[in-house]
């Protein structure tokens, strides 16, 4: 077994998401996750990679086929720097045609300094960006 310090810190590979417009949902992340300083790291066939050093987040069209449709109760949440890249990023999604599915703000009931927001993507992803602010004092 290794050593739990060689681990990478994420328990997560990667995460994909359907879409049935390809052009413009790569677009569309091309820009909103550029405001997190995240950025397409690779391309296959019709799907696309995004990450800030790896890919993390996928989206392309299903390989089965059918149509992409988002999952009850999923949602993504990419972690921003600051609450300025919150905003942005729930700014720029808006523009592109995203639903706000909650704006930039404190969440204290998940903790006092927890700031997001949320949206739906345009397949209907609900997709979040989050960071933790100074605790008030």
């Amino acid at each position: 077994m290794s050593d739990p310090s060689d681990l990478p810190p994420s328990v997560i590979s990667h995460l994909s998401i359907g879409t049935n417009d390809y052009p413009r949902a790569r677009a569309f992340y091309d820009a909103v996750l550029g405001t997190l300083q995240i950025k397409q790291v690779m391309t296959h066939g019709e799907s696309v990679a995004y990450g800030r050093a790896f890919p993390e987040f996928w989206v392309g069209r299903p390989l089965d086929g059918g149509r992409a449709a988002p999952g009850n109760g999923t949602h993504i949440c990419f972690l921003a720097n600051s609450p300025a890249e919150v905003d942005a990023f729930h700014a720029q999604a808006l523009a592109l045609g995203a639903l706000c599915d909650g704006p930039p703000g404190l969440r204290p009931h998940y903790t006092p300094t927890y700031y997001a927001a949320f949206v739906r993507d345009l397949d209907g992803h609900k997709i979040e960006a989050m960071c933790f602010t100074e605790a008030a004092g």
